[in-house]
């Protein structure tokens, strides 16, 4: 922490912002990893700063502690408190996304295959105007929640198992891969336009504009398209 005092001795946090905000950076691009689409990067960056900042007020070197190490531990401290008190979808979407999941989950125990949305929509009693706009409805949805990974009287230590030091904990880390495995397989064996929806949207990190405009279709269409891939995977991934 050279230079990073002022004349009267004190911390420069202005300076102190500056440098240990690619940490802030890093450690939001790590956490948001392992987490639902639906959750900003800005958004855990934001909060990261604001742990960054109490970290500065807070640290104190007769500790014997290194203020990356303090700040880190501060940071990851903020953007959990952050993810908790929020409730990424509502109890009515997850609901509408369950009846979605068994229905194609049905069909292609019958079927053999992915079905189509004209088939999902019959299986629900809805025309597909209405299943579609129910996959508008649900937009923004995760792949896992965290309920999913509960166990039978609630986990509430969640992310802290799945977000932070995996590094260290080698059944985290062969659960990952399986998972990534998994989840490669499935999206294999999505319908082509679906592929290319989620190939654009997470690997090339393309905005819905943007995909609607490759696939010459509208911003809302992207979103049920995506809606409905991510039923799909979590179909599958419910029986992995």
């Amino acid at each position: 922490m050279m230079n990073t005092y002022t004349a009267k001795g004190r911390l420069d946090a202005n300076t102190l912002l500056k440098q240990y905000s690619p940490l802030v950076r890093r450690l939001a691009h790590q956490m948001i990893a392992k987490l639902p689409a639906n959750v900003e990067l800005d958004d855990l960056i934001q909060v990261g700063m604001i742990g960054l900042s109490d970290a500065l007020t807070r640290f104190d070197a007769a500790q014997g502690v290194q203020f990356e190490t303090f700040a880190t531990q501060r940071i990851r401290g903020a953007m959990l408190d952050e993810l908790r008190g929020n409730d990424w979808m509502s109890r009515g979407d997850r609901r509408h996304q369950r009846t979605i999941e068994t229905a194609l989950r049905k069909l292609e125990q019958t079927l053999g295959r992915a079905p189509h949305e004209s088939e999902i929509a019959q299986e629900m009693g809805l025309s597909l105007t209405a299943y579609q706009e129910l996959l508008g409805k649900v937009r923004g949805t995760q792949l896992i929640h965290l309920e999913d990974m509960s166990g039978d009287e609630g986990d509430d230590d969640y992310l802290d198992r799945h977000v932070i030091d995996n590094d260290a904990n080698p059944l985290a880390l062969l659960q990952d891969r399986r998972m990534r495995e998994a989840l490669v397989e499935a999206i294999k064996n999505l319908p082509e336009r679906e592929q290319y929806v989620m190939s654009m949207y997470y690997e090339h990190d393309m905005n819905l504009k943007e995909i609607a405009a490759v696939l010459k279709v509208t911003e809302s269409r992207v979103c049920q398209l995506h809606s409905q891939s991510i039923a799909r995977l979590r179909s599958r991934l419910r029986a992995w």
